[in-house]
């Protein structure tokens, strides 16, 4: 409350309103009044009895008040009129309100943001096994040539383990890599190159480390064959033999976390070129464009034995399509710009994957899916290593040289790789560039090889 006189303008100040005793004073009374106990006319000494000025604080002798002239009644002090700033009060009070509600807010927020965080964050699993065998072979290992650029290996392991994963099979306690995809991130954003590697291929296995810590004698075998034999470490020293090509990082993940994938982003968009009847893969889909779920999805990519000739070929060309469909759904704004959208997706990538020591924090994942997410549709290109029928075994794929050679360098050297749509490469292991591409090696005999595959600019049926 803001005490003021009224006759001065103090409109919006406070008046002074005590003396240094603490005792508030009395106003200065009407000129020519006498204070009480003063004789009519009297007036201290030096003063003028005709009502003039008087000292102020209006005391007469001895400081006493004075009367009014001619003996009337005692002269009372002017009424002091309160005024209390209601206003400004409340105004006030209600500012540290909200502050302090707005503290609250943004405390609950910052404490709900980590608690997200620290969820998510722990929801990834860390294959520390893999890393401490990967570091016994550290100096045979290929080293990485050009900085920025980096090599990681996607995993889709066939366990049956698991209640969710025990529908797709009886779980005989091993498993094998069920897709295996070589993941180029070409330095300063320029590209991003997806290398499917044929389970079937015939490859040299070195001598790897069981789970029950003896080792396995070096092999010429299937390539999915390495993940049977010893795990994530086998299937990375595998592929680096075969290529020479630094694998930074690997990625391992199962039937049931490539479902969740799938339904957090609401489902991807293909394009079903033929109906599929594939009990095995549970799946049963008509031809034409079609939006999947988790469940149809993993049969899409899964069918082999119902479709074409049986061979591992078709499925690597219609994963390809299905990642690259998955990178657009990804990229766009209702699931990156959506946090409704966002963070069960981000909750699902985090509990499907196993992941090594470089890639196991939500941060390290985040890195990883901003450098994707800069990449243009168009230079997000897939194709699969180039192979043929195994001499001794068509059931089995060998490697075409010099092509495979060529593309493992290109990767090495973090140069570009060209890849197009249609024949490139047929299956006896041509080199002749694709139809489409054969003037530009006319006019230009130094132009880079041209390999078959599509990119994830590619719609649902065109």
């Amino acid at each position: 409350m803001i005490v003021t006189h009224p006759s001065a303008s103090y409109e919006g100040r406070t008046a002074d309103v005590t003396d240094s005793a603490g005792t508030p004073p009395e106003p200065d009374p009407p000129a020519g009044a006498s204070g009480p106990g003063t004789p009519a006319g009297d007036a201290p000494s030096g003063r003028p009895a005709d009502g003039g000025a008087h000292p102020p604080g209006g005391g007469g002798s001895g400081g006493e008040p004075r009367r009014r002239a001619g003996g009337a009644r005692p002269w009372r002090p002017a009424p002091v009129r309160v005024r209390v700033r209601v206003g400004s009060g409340f105004r006030s009070r209600g500012l540290r309100v909200i502050a302090f509600v707005g503290a609250i807010a943004v405390l609950a927020a910052a404490g709900a943001g980590w608690w997200l965080y620290k969820k998510l964050d722990e929801n990834i699993t860390t294959d520390t096994s893999a890393a401490a065998e990967l570091e016994r072979y550290a100096k045979e290992r290929p080293s990485a040539l050009v900085r920025d650029a980096r090599n990681i290996l996607l995993i889709g392991s066939d366990t049956r383990a698991g209640k969710e994963n025990a529908r797709y099979g009886r779980d005989k306690g091993t498993q094998r890599s069920d897709t295996t995809i070589l993941l180029h991130l070409a330095a300063r954003g320029r590209g991003v190159t997806a290398v499917s590697v044929p389970r079937d291929l015939m490859v040299r296995v070195p001598s790897c480390r069981k789970r029950d810590g003896s080792r396995t004698p070096p092999r010429f075998a299937q390539f999915n064959s390495a993940f049977e034999f010893g795990g994530t470490a086998c299937t990375v020293r595998t592929l680096e033999k075969l290529t020479g090509i630094r694998v930074d990082h690997h990625v391992v993940i199962d039937f049931r976390g490539f479902k969740d994938m799938v339904d957090a982003v609401g489902g991807v968009r293909v394009c079903v070129t033929e109906p599929i009847d594939d009990p095995d893969a549970r799946v049963r889909l008509k031809p034409g464009a079609r939006t999947l779920n988790g469940e149809q999805a993993l049969g899409y990519v899964r069918a082999r034995k119902s479709l074409g000739n049986g061979s591992d070929t078709e499925r690597m060309d219609r994963q390809q399509q299905f990642l690259g469909a998955l990178v657009n759904k990804v990229q766009s704004n209702g699931v990156l710009l959506n946090p409704a959208r966002l963070y069960p997706v981000l909750d699902a990538a985090t509990r499907s994957v196993t992941t090594d020591p470089g890639l196991d924090s939500l941060k390290d994942l985040y890195d990883l899916s901003r450098a994707l997410r800069s990449v243009p549709t168009e230079k997000v290109q897939f194709l699969t290593i180039p192979r043929r029928p195994y001499r001794n075994n068509p059931n089995r794929d060998e490697l075409v040289q010099p092509r495979a050679n060529s593309l493992f360098k290109r990767l090495r050297d973090d140069q570009p790789v060209v890849v197009v749509p249609g024949d490139g490469q047929n299956e006896s292991g041509s080199e002749e560039p694709a139809e489409s591409n054969r003037h530009k090696r006319d006019a230009s005999p130094s132009a880079a090889p041209t390999f078959t595959g599509t990119n994830a600019a590619v719609g649902a049926c065109g």
